[in-house]
């Protein structure tokens, strides 16, 4: 019996099915939880910060508000600097290399969604929120769905324009963060996507995009104003709701 024959036979054979699998996954769309995935790595080297590269959330966010007199002003001068550093030309370079994500996609991408997350948990943490909570970090990638962002919280408990109480955000439930998630996701290879079909083959750049090495200014600064309504804007009491209430079902 030819062992040794049979053994590459059946190694050529795996080698053949998983290049196959590879080719056929490089035309497959991307879901909507890759596409939460991909936001989940950027958020995480968003809070940690990138070393010689960019400050952390922490870091980012105490630096403004040892600025400014209140976190209003702190997070609307950190929202328009950082729209300045986002439309300049060559402002990503060197984030996209570093950030290693689960799907291949290319450099500038991963660049747009880093600086943008990061902005956006920043002002979070200027308006009192911890941005390493599941309900914050939920709330944050809702605000990159732009003008969708309503429908997107929709019978949540959350409206835009009203900053919700740091002990509502901590009642938000599982089952509601996982439903919100699967929303954004979808909304963000809908928006982005060409004929809304993201390929994991042909990526196009997301929430914005890239322009001549800078970011969309209009995509940009609307996801800014989401962050400036949900986490800074008007305080308003739920009284409404008991102690023991949970926004959204388990």
């Amino acid at each position: 019996m030819d062992t040794a024959g049979d053994g590459a036979v059946a190694a050529i054979s795996k080698g053949k099915e998983q290049l196959d699998k590879a080719n056929q996954k490089k035309g497959e769309a991307l879901s909507s939880q890759q596409m939460v995935d991909i936001l989940d790595v950027c958020y995480d080297k968003a809070l940690q910060g990138i070393p010689k590269v960019s400050k952390s959330v922490d870091e980012l966010a105490e630096d403004y508000s040892s600025k400014y007199p209140t976190a209003e002003k702190a997070a609307k001068a950190l929202v328009a600097n950082q729209l300045v550093k986002c439309t300049t030309s060559g402002f990503l370079t060197g984030l996209g290399g570093i950030i290693t994500l689960p799907v291949a996609v290319p450099a500038n991408v991963s660049s747009v969604l880093y600086v943008q997350l990061r902005m956006i948990a920043a002002v979070a943490k200027l308006g009192g929120y911890e941005p390493n909570t599941d309900q914050v970090q939920t709330l944050v990638y809702a605000c990159m769905t732009g003008q969708a962002v309503a429908d997107v919280l929709k019978g949540t408990g959350v409206k835009l324009g009203t900053k919700i109480a740091t002990a509502s955000i901590e009642k938000i439930s599982g089952a509601t963060l996982t439903r919100i998630n699967q929303k954004v996701g979808f909304r963000l290879i809908t928006k982005f996507g060409q004929t809304g079909i993201i390929n994991l083959g042909k990526m196009v750049p997301l929430a914005g995009g890239v322009i001549g090495g800078g970011f969309d200014l209009v995509t940009t600064n609307i996801i800014a104003q989401n962050a400036l309504k949900l986490f800074i804007e008007t305080t308003i009491e739920r009284s409404e709701q008991n102690d023991s209430d949970t926004i959204g079902e388990d």
